[in-house]
């Protein structure tokens, strides 16, 4: 498998080097082409030009047709080895593959690897094919704005997106999936459905709850809350905003400093908008002396963080400036870190599984025993956490993979990723063993020998965010929730005005019963008022009109089924409240 994911990498990678060929080409004449870098991603390729106009959808088509008569030539990859000094003469009028070449330089390279196709040259150190006829299908995708090096303060370059795989028919696959993608797009179906939107206005990155939305988002905040609760875990609240020395005590000011806001002044202090819950939870430990008979404390909250990210990462509810993590802390002693971890995992499991997430993907990340002086904490607490972690992720029967150096500096963490319908990982749950806040804020128990003793310390985000987690869901089920989380559980569509009271009498009953429902009494036709139910993907509609009223049974349209069913009204009712209470 590996050597055939290293084949294709290969391959998009030459593709890079190809469409950098035909752009070359077809702009050259126009003005100096300036080249950035070129290097493979996921599913595909993308490569940087600075070009004398901006690029547009139809320059595409042509940089696409351009390539793929290029491929038919057979063209080769050929590398040379060249000194520094000759590499600066080859590229001298590419300042940014100069850029490269001092960077090389400076860390002590002599030579520098160069590859050939065609007329084109790269600053380059591989792979490639062998020839372009092994690059098979390829597509190229968009256009985006980057700067080089990311740095916004450095020119603002022309990326070209391409997508490439062994054959036509992976590829057809992978169009059908980003088609599928699109479509369920959150951001288009929460203004189809009226659930959230941005203002610039309010503030770009902070999100505005239609009814629609917060009741959606009320519904999961309830159920995570009320199984959270019965788990023994106690709920908590902090305020949004806190003294800068709190984060100045936790290392957030120093180590976080660019992902938070200015601070302002209140009454000759400084004070920030909080990125994170957890300082506040170690207060409320602290408030006291504690023994481990009370351990393991549990707490947790629904709490809103406000954290910087640039403009052009903002996207939809998945990347926002201001969110609410449902966040918890267990503070525990050594031996009840694994039993907790099993708990917490356990619970993971439920939740996701309960909101419709079936396959899982779980890393665990753990410190580079190479270099073990970058890391706080001992190493009886590493080898102690980095177990419990391992063990409890076995107990629970999932299979992780194991991600040496890519713990944080103050722990071990786990990170679980689910698919969605269309096979898309997104990543969800974090469990993180912390031995830095417990260190700073001095946190204490006295043990079974009367001593003081440092506890141990587990950040745990089940849902992650509930804004990301929403986006999420909404992708998920492309904005057709499930009866539990549907805003409108029932419509009811009356023929005409003289079907209304009748209606209205329904949907009173139906609400007593703890359903949603809406009457559509608007003065239109039936098939028009379907068509809005069915758009606004409402699980159940009942048309009332002379033959309903005349009828003790219902006529029940289910969501995304032709067929019309006859039900009983009392079966009806019965059939949805095991949906809702069963969360089906």
């Amino acid at each position: 498998m590996e050597k055939e994911n290293n084949k294709l990498d290969a391959m998009r990678h030459s593709a890079s080097h190809i469409m950098a060929l035909a752009v070359k080409s077809l702009f050259a004449k126009d003005g100096k082409v300036k080249f950035g870098i070129g290097p493979t991603i996921e599913d595909g390729f993308y490569y940087d030009f600075e070009l004398h106009r901006p690029l547009v959808l139809q320059d595409l088509l042509k940089i696409e047709k351009l390539m793929k008569n290029l491929i038919s030539q057979n063209l080769g990859f050929k590398q040379e080895k060249v000194s520094v000094a000759d590499a600066k003469i080859m590229f001298k009028d590419q300042p940014y593959k100069l850029e490269l070449i001092s960077d090389l330089a400076k860390d002590g390279e002599k030579n520098v690897s160069i590859y050939f196709s065609g007329d084109f040259m790269d600053l380059c150190a591989g792979p490639h094919v062998k020839s372009s006829k092994e690059i098979k299908a390829f597509k190229l995708t968009k256009i985006a704005g980057a700067y080089w090096r990311g740095d916004e303060k450095n020119t603002q370059l022309q990326r070209i997106y391409g997508v490439a795989f062994e054959n036509e028919n992976k590829l057809n696959e992978y169009l059908e999936r980003q088609k599928q993608a699109e479509e369920r797009d959150h951001r288009k179906i929460g203004t189809d459905l009226d659930l959230f939107s941005v203002s610039e206005q309010f503030g770009a990155g902070l999100i505005l709850w239609h009814p629609n939305g917060a009741l959606i988002r009320q519904q999961i905040e309830k159920f995570v809350l009320g199984e959270y609760q019965s788990k023994g875990y106690q709920l908590v609240m902090t305020p949004h905003i806190a003294n800068l020395n709190l984060f100045k005590t936790s290392g957030h000011w120093n180590f976080y400093r660019e992902g938070m806001y200015s601070p302002m002044d209140i009454d000759n202090e400084q004070y920030v908008t909080k990125p994170m819950n957890c300082p506040g939870h170690v207060l409320i430990y602290k408030t006291k002396q504690r023994s481990y008979r009370e351990l393991p404390i549990r707490y947790t909250e629904l709490g809103t963080v406000y954290r910087y990210e640039r403009s052009g990462t903002l996207h939809g509810l998945t990347r926002v400036r201001g969110f609410t993590q449902d966040d918890a802390h267990i503070i525990c002693t050594p031996k009840q870190l694994e039993p907790e971890l099993v708990d917490v995992i356990k619970l993971t499991k439920f939740i996701l599984e309960t909101f419709g997430f079936k396959d899982f993907d779980v890393n665990l990340s753990v410190r580079d025993p190479k270099n073990k002086k970058k890391y706080l904490g001992n190493d009886k607490q590493w080898e102690l956490a980095e177990k419990a972690l391992a063990n409890s992720i076995k107990k629970v029967g999932w299979k992780h993979k194991i991600d040496e150096g890519e713990a944080v500096f103050y722990g071990p963490k786990m990170d679980i990723k689910v698919k969605d319908t269309i096979g898309r990982e997104w990543q969800i749950s974090t469990l993180q063993v912390d031995f830095n806040l417990p260190e700073r804020f001095k946190m204490e128990y006295i043990d079974e020998k009367g001593k003081k003793t440092q506890p141990f310390m587990l950040h745990r985000a089940l849902l992650g965010s509930v804004e990301r987690f929403m986006g999420v869901l909404i992708e998920h089920y492309a904005g057709a929730f499930p009866v539990w989380l549907s805003p409108v559980q029932v419509q009811i569509i009356p023929v005409g005005a003289d079907f209304v009271k009748l209606s209205n009498e329904l949907a009173d009953e139906l609400k007593s019963n703890g359903i949603r429902v809406f009457v559509d009494d608007l003065n239109e036709t039936v098939g028009n008022k379907i068509r809005k139910a069915e758009k606004q993907k409402v699980p159940y509609m009942l048309v009332m009109g002379e033959k309903e009223a005349k009828s003790k049974d219902l006529n029940v349209r289910v969501r995304g089924v032709k067929e019309v069913k006859t039900i009983s009204k009392s079966k009806f009712i019965k059939d949805i409240l095991e949906q809702i209470e069963k969360r089906k």
